[in-house]
């Protein structure tokens, strides 16, 4: 499959990557089995399984390298990304699940999630159907979907988070096929492009198998076999909901230039 420049992706971005360290084992059901289940009644056009095309502006500026699809960094090196618990369908431990994934950034990098005063910019929250989020900072308000009956795991609510700080799936890489050989012949042809490898800097970060970013080994199979095998050692674990992994938030650090 040829590389594609498409207009659903920050492909300059730099995207999450990592290797099997804090997440080496997870035993977790894949997050693309969850994902794909919650957003099978999903009103929005999904890319990649739950990527929403923003309507605020065009991805082609954020191809063009510019900043403006990244958070800001303010002048004391923090990143503050304002956001709001929007659906009261959120149960109180929904709501504890969330912001304790927040957190997790702030433990980690220079990301820093607070609540939102009068910010433009900012993140909401909300129990729709299904499990997605836009890619990199929409411009306004920008809507993360974390349905309240599918999507309440730590590791899917960071995955969302990922894609709305401009992470991609891991197994876009450019360099993929070094390390997982996708099975074409077991993907429905109108979902082949879920599986296009991308034109972005990987920031000389390894591949990343433990990955919260990567897809499972079975996503979108239409025959119950692998979509997506492991390479060279085929029962490497992919498609964790655990945790972020060490190179996760590595590449989150390099990205947005954290000094951690």
């Amino acid at each position: 499959m040829e590389l594609t420049t498409s207009l659903n992706l920050l492909v300059l971005l730099g995207l999450a990557r990592a290797l099997p360290t804090r997440a080496e084992h997870p035993k977790a059901m894949d997050y693309t089995e969850r994902i794909l289940t919650a957003n099978s009644d999903s009103d929005e056009i999904l890319m990649e399984g739950d990527l929403v095309i923003p309507r605020t502006r065009s991805a082609m500026v954020c191809r063009q390298g510019e900043n403006n699809c990244l958070w800001r960094r303010n002048s004391d090196g923090q990143v503050v990304v304002p956001y709001i618990l929007e659906d009261n369908r959120f149960s109180p431990s929904d709501r504890q699940k969330i912001k304790s994934a927040l957190l997790s950034f702030q433990d980690l990098t220079c990301i820093r999630f607070v609540p939102r005063g009068n910010e433009k910019d900012y993140i909401s929250y909300e129990s729709q159907r299904g499990c997605f989020s836009t890619l990199g900072r929409a411009g306004g308000r920008q809507t993360v979907s974390l349905n309240s009956a599918g999507c309440i795991t730590n590791g899917i609510i960071q995955h969302e988070t990922l894609h709305a700080l401009g992470f991609e799936h891991e197994h876009t890489r450019s360099d993929r096929d070094q390390y997982v050989s996708i099975s074409w012949s077991n993907i429905d042809p109108r979902d082949t492009s879920n599986f296009n490898k991308q034109l972005a800097n990987n920031l000389d970060t390894p591949y990343d198998y433990s990955s919260v970013m990567h897809y499972g080994k079975m996503a979108f199979s239409i025959n119950g076999q692998e979509t997506i095998t492991t390479i060279p050692d085929h029962n490497m674990p992919i498609g964790q909901t655990v945790q972020m992994s060490d190179i996760d938030i590595l590449t989150i650090n390099k990205l947005y230039n954290c000094s951690q």
